[in-house]
C-alpha cells in the first residue's frame, strides 16, 4: 500500500500551490482536504499535505497525465465495460440503508453498507490491518458526472465534497504503515 511515486509529485505539486494560495483561498469556513501518510519502517517516511478544495479544484485542469485530464480521471479496466456503475450508484442512492456485502475469509472480514447517504466499506485483516472509507453519496454521484464511462469526475467530487461537512474519507492502518484522507475547515492537521 505504500504510495507511488507518482502520487507523491501530485501531492508535493498540490501541497506547493498550497503554499503560495491567495488570502481569500483561507478564508475560515474554506474546506480543506488532508492527506497524512505514517510509515513505521526502517525509513520513518512521513507525508503531511493541507490543500484547500478551491484551490485542487482549479489546479486541477493544469495536471496532464496519462491517465489524468481537465479534472477527469481515465479508468483502465477490463471488466468496467460489463458493468454499469452509473445504474449500480442510482439504484443505491434510491434504495434505503443496509449492509450489502460481507465476505469473511481466513485473511479478511469486509463490510459494505450504506448509511445516512454514505457508502461505508470496511476491512479488517487477520494481521491487524484495517481500512475504513466513508464516502458521501453525494460525492460517489459527482464522480460518475460523466459521460465517459470509463472516466472519474475528480473535479465534481471535490466541489462535492467542499459542501459536506468535516468527514474522514480514508483511514488505513497497517504494521509499518498509516494512511488518513479527512476534509475539514482546519488549514492544520493539528
Amino acid at each position: 500500500m505504500r504510495p507511488t511515486r507518482r502520487l507523491f509529485a501530485v501531492l508535493a505539486l498540490f501541497a506547493g500551490l498550497a503554499l503560495t494560495a491567495p488570502a481569500a483561498a483561507l478564508a475560515q469556513d474554506e474546506r480543506w482536504l488532508h492527506v497524512r501518510v505514517d510509515a513505521s519502517d526502517g525509513q520513518g517516511e512521513k507525508v503531511r499535505i493541507n490543500l484547500p478544495l478551491s484551490l485542487a479544484e482549479k489546479v486541477l485542469p493544469a495536471i496532464h497525465t496519462h491517465e489524468l485530464r481537465g479534472g477527469r480521471l481515465r479508468i483502465h479496466h477490463r471488466g468496467l465495460h460489463e458493468v454499469d456503475i452509473r445504474a449500480i450508484v442510482e439504484a443505491l442512492k434510491t434504495t434505503r440503508d443496509g449492509e450489502f456485502l460481507t465476505v469473511e475469509s481466513e485473511k479478511e472480514n469486509v463490510r459494505v453498507a450504506k448509511q445516512g447517504g454514505y457508502l461505508r466499506v470496511e476491512v479488517r485483516g487477520k494481521n491487524g490491518t484495517t481500512v475504513d472509507a466513508t464516502v458521501p453519496m453525494a460525492v460517489v454521484e459527482a464522480l460518475l458526472d460523466t459521460e465517459d464511462p470509463n472516466e472519474l469526475n475528480v473535479a465534481a467530487a471535490l466541489r462535492a465534497l467542499a459542501a459536506h461537512g468535516d468527514i474522514v474519507i480514508v483511514d488505513v492502518r497497517e504494521q509499518k504503515e498509516s494512511v488518513r484522507v479527512w476534509v475539514d475547515t482546519r488549514s492544520t492537521q493539528d
